[in-house]
């Protein structure tokens, strides 16, 4: 087995979560600023994202990104009853990395594989503003490569997305251990050549592993 020298990561449900408790905040947060029900104004806001979020897929630009985010405040707002000079201060207030926390010691199994001499990335099918979500979780200075596949135009399980990133840490797939919580994506990045395994935070999956302390078991390996 080549010897590694990187670990990729997803991020989502790999190196962070959606925190159902924001969403509670910045309802009852429009509930304050501007009278509303706080319980609409969270049905209202899951509703447009729900709605809107497929676009995303199709995004290649952080100015496409503006877009998309201009035109999800703008139904937002409709839907809301709101100017579109509150529902902008409202998305200044709660930017969507705001939802978003780092598991359980993500910071520390990063700066263990940085000590022992191994790149680290991110690889997700995510909007082109990755890096203000990795800075958000705290973890942008111990990050070497992040990418977004949608500034790719192509997103995984699809076999460019893996080469790219391999291309973009400068080494060879096989030099890279490859984690994400979904099957697909790992048998995708093991197609390539990758080494990859799936994480299952809720721990249910046996064939998983179970949180991010145990990638450095399967580094020492």
């Amino acid at each position: 087995m080549t010897p590694l020298a990187a670990v990729l990561f997803d991020r989502d449900d790999t190196l962070a979560y959606t925190d159902p408790a924001v969403y509670q905040e910045a309802a009852l947060w429009l509930a304050g600023q501007y009278g509303l029900d706080a319980k609409s104004a969270g049905q209202a806001m899951a509703e447009v994202w729900q709605e809107q979020s497929a676009a995303w897929w199709h995004l290649w630009t952080q100015a496409q990104e503006d877009n998309f985010w201009k035109e999800y405040g703008a139904e937002l707002s409709r839907r809301l009853g709101l100017s579109e000079t509150d529902t902008d201060a409202f998305m200044q207030a709660y930017p969507y990395e705001r939802f978003m926390k780092p598991v359980g010691n993500a910071r520390e199994v990063f700066g263990d594989l940085r000590a022992r001499g191994l790149k680290i990335g991110v690889l997700s099918n995510t909007l082109p503003s990755i890096g203000r979500t990795l800075e958000a979780l705290g973890l942008t200075d111990l990050v070497d490569v992040a990418l977004a596949t949608c500034t790719l135009g192509v997103h995984k399980p699809e076999a460019a997305a893996f080469t790219l990133a391999a291309q973009a840490m400068q080494l060879a797939p096989g030099q890279i251990l490859f984690i994400d919580d979904r099957l697909e994506n790992v048998e995708g990045a093991r197609a390539v050549g990758m080494q990859a395994t799936q994480i299952d935070l809720s721990g249910q999956n046996p064939q998983a592993i179970h949180n991010l302390a145990q990638v450095l078991e399967l580094v020492q390996a």
